[in-house]
């Protein structure tokens, strides 16, 4: 479903993408892994059409991100780790012109606004500003927002920031489901622990480059004398010359 190839990305001097090689099939859940500035927001922005790559390819659905962007922009939903939003929308305008913009029915929207909101447990809010909405009311509307259209690929930079137990639960449930029904789920993310509970595979990236990748049974078999996903990663970057930071989001 989403195939990387060759895949080169640079900022002046400072290469944040090297030589990217990846394929990601239909219904997989791809945790992409790394410290800051390793090249994991450049990948993803690569892929979602909001930056040009300075060479390589990358294809979505067998369509190429830069050949046809409108048409990849159909079929994937994209939630950054600082989502923009219109402050002086109600919650159900919100989900109303999200779904103008991919050429929804209007009664495929109220009855799909209807079933999230409840999903989120929103309901009560859809008449609120989106100003009003506290930052992970604001994260659960985004998630509605995003599922709308019932992407083909979705992709997340750091899901579960600002969210409750409760909603944690959801996403991650929802997100397996979601695999399950085919969606192909691209993520990102310094919650190791996350990584560990939904990932079907796992990329680690350092330095613009892919220095591990497969399932974490795999990862740990291949690295004797580790035995969690978080040792794993700060035995990568170390040995790569990385600095292991796993703390907040990350630029690149």
């Amino acid at each position: 479903m989403i195939d990387i190839q060759n895949l080169c990305r640079h900022f002046g001097r400072v290469e944040a993408v090297r030589d990217l090689t990846l394929h990601v099939p239909k219904g997989e859940i791809f945790c992409f892994l790394g410290p800051n500035g390793a090249g994991k927001t450049t990948t993803m922005k690569i892929l979602t059409g909001l930056l040009r790559p300075s060479s390589g390819t990358a294809t979505i659905a067998g369509m190429d991100v830069r050949k046809s962007p409108i048409q990849v922009k159909q079929l994937i939903g994209y939630i950054p780790d600082m989502p923009f939003m219109y402050d002086r929308l109600t919650a159900t305008e919100f989900l109303q012109f999200t779904g103008d913009l991919y050429n929804l029915p209007r009664d495929r929207v109220i009855s799909e606004s209807e079933r999230m909101l409840s999903l989120f447990d929103l309901l009560e809010y859809r008449a609120s500003l989106v100003k009003d909405l506290s930052h992970g009311m604001r994260q659960r509307l985004i998630y509605c927002a995003t599922f709308l259209h019932d992407p083909q690929v979705l992709f997340i930079d750091e899901p579960l920031i600002g969210l409750d137990p409760y909603s944690i639960r959801l996403i991650k449930d929802l997100l397996k489901a979601k695999a399950r029904g085919g969606m192909t789920i691209f993520l990102t993310t310094h919650i190791l622990s996350l990584a560990e509970d939904v990932a079907d595979r796992i990329g680690i990236i350092l330095n613009g480059k892919l220095v591990a990748l497969g399932t974490l049974a795999g990862l740990l078999e291949k690295n004797p004398g580790v035995g969690r996903l978080e040792d794993l990663f700060l035995k990568l970057t170390a040995k790569y010359g990385g600095t292991p930071d796993v703390g907040g989001p990350g630029t690149c």
